[in-house]
């Protein structure tokens, strides 16, 4: 190839002088992108918005004169990108300068086998660089091409057809562009430099012999250049300095002309898809994560978080949550306890095209919390599909009540990418729930000056209370002593009378089968154990169908006594114990967060169930259900998120 300095219009000897010449920091060893407006990088460039470029990186390891060889190709060797005599590098990261004779924006790259503390960030980086190019210049001083060449080169090619075409294709379709950034890669220039060895293709008259001996190198080593739109070979061998770049001019400048692969483009589409490749690939890459199989691993551009349950990886790629994609794993998931990862899915709505998942619950949404938490107790967990509604409770019959799995629902272990994932949401403040349940309860019934504990209990009984029972509400005094009742003092019914007594005065026990209690000895009071089970003339025959929810609800009396027996413990002990995952923990709390006065022994510290930091009564005072955190119903939330437009 010839080294003669042409004398065309677009030569390097007709470069006019800028006012202000020199390079600026693009991207910095943290792909930070350091220019962050486009009219910053129009100003720095010294360019207008509609200006049609073509873009140039160069590569090449640390100390091959990559810098030095972009001054004198196409800056007349102006100091445009600064050079060093040092044993320290002098680019880290990537700078950019403009060349207006050939409308080329220039990429200048950190060398690489540099040393960095970051090379994982570094190889991502350069791959981001290579990209956005239309023309990549390896240059090498080596006497002979060595092998690490060929396979950065390869690899930069596989990562470039598996990651950044798709994203290109994307960013081409949602922004309207003309021109194709995705169907042809960029060209590739070798730009080798020796003093003693011939150069590759030496005494070869046959054109291309340089070009295929690369391509039998890289299908040698197994790597494959597929990405590159073309790859050209120049080489020059210099015996006495310096060093002549008019052939690798000269190979620039036909690739900037030819128009048939890859055509100039807007500067502001070279600034919007760098944009957008900083804001995709981009986050640490932790050393333990990499799985060295290439010199760009899929950990470079594919999400780093793995599975807690069992450990796979995300197969998508880095920062795919912004554009609504979930998590997925290309293995299925095991069950762990801890994670409680196994989901419902509603039978009725699957089979229909829908996945609704099911989570068991305390209460379902349209009950109230004290109505909720009497039906639990009654009926057990409820499940509650978003379309189809209850379609199941684990205690709806007597007997005989069939698992949910398969007739109702359908599992699926999913795999738990964080612990604040939605199908757990519910598990993690059940307890707290069921403390705040009970507590609505106590406050509703001490607003009318009545004892928890023994109002729940009455309250329950009348629901299911035979028919010839008389209601608890009704009853002020012992029908045997006539003594009236405290406060707190518990009414039983004589079995077979039906009316209310104390305990002395209903201590007896004996069967009554004519009232459907069968032969066992119940309680009854001492007028009725005196008559030895002789009929009343007021009693009237009972099969014992309507005494069955009141037997089941003596069964099930020992689940209040619990729920109630909340109120015995100590209140800073129930609240550490139920307090969900995401709660500011009581002990941290010493003011309020939004007004920020200091709590008080006598102050009481109410967490915000959206946000779950503490607040005092007055900057947490509004209720409002907050399904995403699993509280289906009103409960407290503080002013700042009580005011937010979204759904909590």
């Amino acid at each position: 190839m010839s080294a003669q300095l042409h004398s065309d219009p677009l030569t390097l000897g007709s470069l006019p002088n800028r006012e202000e010449e020199g390079s600026f920091l693009l991207l910095d060893e943290d792909e930070n992108l350091k220019v962050q407006h486009l009219s910053d990088f129009l100003n720095k460039l010294q360019c207008n918005q509609n200006s049609s470029v073509k873009v140039l990186c160069i590569f090449g390891n640390t100390g091959e004169g990559k810098s030095h060889t972009l001054n004198e190709t196409f800056f007349e060797g102006r100091q445009i990108f600064r050079t060093s005599p040092s044993q320290f590098s002098c680019t880290v990261g990537v700078w950019v300068a403009y060349d207006p004779v050939l409308s080329l924006v220039i990429l200048d790259t950190e060398g690489l086998l540099g040393t960095t503390n970051k090379q994982n960030q570094r190889m991502r980086l350069l791959i981001k660089v290579l990209a956005v190019s239309d023309v990549v210049v390896y240059r090498t001083r080596a006497e002979r091409l060595h092998n690490d060449m060929f396979q950065f080169l390869g690899d930069a090619s596989n990562a470039y057809l598996k990651y950044f075409t798709p994203e290109f294709k994307s960013l081409s379709s949602r922004c309207g562009l003309d021109v194709t950034l995705s169907s042809l890669g960029p060209a590739l220039i070798i730009f080798h430099e020796t003093s003693r060895t011939d150069l590759l293709g030496h005494g070869r008259k046959t054109p291309g012999q340089a070009e295929l001996e690369l391509q039998k190198r890289f299908h040698e080593l197994g790597t494959t250049p597929e990405a590159y739109s073309s790859i050209r070979y120049v080489g020059v061998k210099t015996v006495i300095r310096p060093t002549n770049f008019s052939a690798l001019n000269e190979a620039v400048r036909k690739q900037v002309l030819d128009t048939s692969t890859r055509s100039s483009r807007p500067l502001s589409h070279v600034f919007t898809a760098l944009q957008r490749l900083t804001e995709r690939f981009f986050g640490s890459i932790p050393e333990s994560q990499i799985n060295v199989i290439s010199i760009f691993p899929d950990e470079y551009f594919t999400c780093s978080l793995h599975c807690l349950s069992c450990g796979s990886r995300c197969k998508n790629r880095m920062n795919h949550l912004k554009d609504g994609v979930p998590h997925e794993a290309n293995s299925l998931c095991q069950y762990t306890h801890e994670y409680a990862n196994k989901v419902f899915i509603c039978k009725r709505c699957y089979e229909g095209g829908k996945e609704e998942i099911v989570i068991p619950k305390t209460v379902a949404s349209r009950d109230n919390p004290w109505m909720g938490l009497a039906k639990y107790a009654w009926s057990g967990y409820v499940l509650e599909c978003r379309v189809c509604g209850i379609i199941y409770r684990s205690r709806q019959y007597w007997y005989g009540n069939k698992d949910p799995d398969g007739s109702i629902v359908r599992q699926e272990v999913r795999h738990v990418w964080s612990r604040d994932d939605e199908y757990t949401v519910d598990h993690h403040n059940a307890a707290q729930r069921l403390l705040d349940g009970v507590t609505i309860v106590v406050q509703t019934v001490n607003n009318y000056s009545i004892g928890p504990k023994t109002t729940v209990t009455s309250w329950l009984t009348d629901q299911v209370a035979p028919a010839y029972w008389r209601p608890n509400c009704e009853i002020i005094e012992c029908y045997g002593c006539k003594r009236v009742f405290e406060l707190t003092e518990r009414k039983h019914h004589c079995r077979a009378c039906g009316e209310g007594f104390c305990h002395d005065c209903s201590d007896q026990t004996v069967s009554v089968p004519e009232r459907g209690w069968g032969l066992s000895p119940v309680r009854v009071c001492k007028k009725c154990h005196s008559l030895r089970k002789v009929k009343c003339p007021d009693m009237t025959e009972d099969d014992g169908r309507n005494l069955l929810p009141r037997k089941v609800t003596e069964m099930a009396q020992s689940s209040f006594d619990k729920v109630s027996s909340v109120l015995e413990y100590p209140l800073g002990f129930m609240k550490e114990a139920a307090r969900p995952s995401y709660w500011v923990s009581d002990d941290e709390i010493s003011g309020c967060h939004e007004c920020k006065k200091p709590f008080t022994p006598k102050m009481s510290k109410h967490h915000c169930r959206a946000c779950g930091q503490g607040f005092c009564e007055s900057c947490s005072s509004h209720r409002q259900p907050v399904p995403s955190r699993g509280w289906h119903h009103p409960v407290r939330v503080c002013d700042l998120c009580f005011k937010k437009k979204v759904e909590l």
